[in-house]
């Protein structure tokens, strides 16, 4: 059952799981989230931090300083940001505003082009999907032979857009105000992927590139890389699958390579972002019927019967919901067992409507059908 714009609940993410793997600003994520009803898992992949020797910041600014490039590239706005700290408390603010404002700048997106302008400087090209790939294919259209580019990379450095850059004629010059570190936030990242593996998330949200190849890698080190992939890619369809949510291309291109299809809102904002995801879920993930006066609501991997929360796992969750999707035809045992991934295992099927049966208040609404199967009451 779907709701439209007009009757979206107060909190559209009541009873839903959610998994934040982001660092920075991943309290604004959070809040965000649960102030819509979502019930958050936080698992920081990665962190941004300070580069550890500013000397290497400072070394790399009297470069740019030195080379007056003729273009210089903004990726971020945060690094722009912290650009421009650094040089000022290093004594070089003065000399790099001033070298940056003879160079041609081109930027990646808004938030870059803002802290450009905040530094009282202006831009002469923008990304047309905030990607570094498109930002590096304009510069270059607009002419790099011969001449000195200064990148500032984000967090991670982008080697096949240097390498087009150098391809391409162009002296290159980068300045990293950041980079990636691991978050080393405990065991929460481990706990996220097996949330993940047993369906007990709806869905789980990235915000940066190198933060799905975190979560990756830390699966592919623990040993349950091909569950974790399974559960999002929804390979086992009997038990569902785990949406993942990405805040842009950029971000959801590992995920992609790795044969995952997530979540991407139009705008690559934070809050089209949590709007995608409401949306998504309302439409796809919320079943609400009535048998004989009893209301169940499914709303993700949380069921409430009048309004009271039944805790349930995964596969007599899975299976309510076929029988709730079905409104009172009858399953057959071989549908049932299909859906819920057992084949021909009867045992096992018989296991999981017990356990459905046990939970819920009323037993009799998971009726049995002789000889054709089960139905809701």
């Amino acid at each position: 059952m779907s709701q439209t714009p007009q009757t979206r609940p107060a909190q559209p993410l009541r009873g839903f799981r959610i998994g934040v793997t982001a660092h920075r600003r991943a309290g604004d994520l959070i809040e965000a989230l649960e102030r819509r009803g979502a019930q958050v898992l936080h698992a920081p992949a990665l962190k941004i931090a300070p580069v550890e020797d500013d000397d290497a910041l400072r070394a790399e600014t009297s470069a740019v300083i030195e080379a007056a490039p003729d273009i210089v590239m903004v990726t971020t706005a945060y690094g722009m940001r912290r650009w421009c700290e650094a040089a000022d408390a290093a004594g070089q603010g003065e000399e790099l505003l001033a070298a940056l404002a003879k160079a041609a700048i081109y930027v990646r997106g808004p938030k870059a082009r803002g802290a450009v302008r905040a530094a009282g400087l202006d831009d002469q090209g923008i990304s047309a999907d905030e990607t570094t790939a498109t930002l590096t294919e304009l510069v270059i259209s607009d002419g790099v032979r011969g001449k000195t580019v200064a990148v500032q990379v984000h967090g991670y450095t982008d080697v096949a857009a240097l390498a087009r850059l150098r391809d391409a004629g162009a002296t290159v010059l980068t300045v990293t105000p950041y980079r990636w570190v691991n978050a080393e936030d405990g065991d929460k990242l481990p706990q996220l992927i097996e949330a993940v593996i047993n369906r007990e998330l709806d869905v789980i949200t990235f915000t940066s590139a190198p933060a799905v190849d975190a979560v990756l890698s830390t699966a592919e080190q623990l040993g349950r890389a091909p569950e974790f992939l399974a559960a999002l890619r929804g390979d086992r369809t009997g038990l569902g699958h785990v949406v993942s949510a990405a805040v842009g291309p950029v971000t959801a291109a590992p995920l992609q390579q790795a044969g995952i299809t997530p979540l991407v809102p139009e705008r690559f904002r934070m809050g089209a972002l949590i709007k995608t995801v409401c949306d998504h879920l309302e439409q796809t993930a919320v079943l609400r019927r009535e048998s004989e006066g009893t209301v169940l609501e499914v709303r993700g991997q949380s069921l409430t019967v009048d309004g009271i929360p039944i805790p349930l796992a995964p596969a007599p969750l899975q299976l309510l919901r076929s029988l709730m999707s079905a409104s009172g035809a009858v399953l057959s045992q071989a549908d049932l067992a299909a859906e819920l991934g057992l084949g021909d295992a009867e045992h096992a099927l018989h296991m999981t409507i017990s356990r459905l049966r046990a939970a819920l208040p009323d037993p009799t609404i998971v009726e049995t059908v002789v000889k054709r199967g089960y139905r809701l009451r």
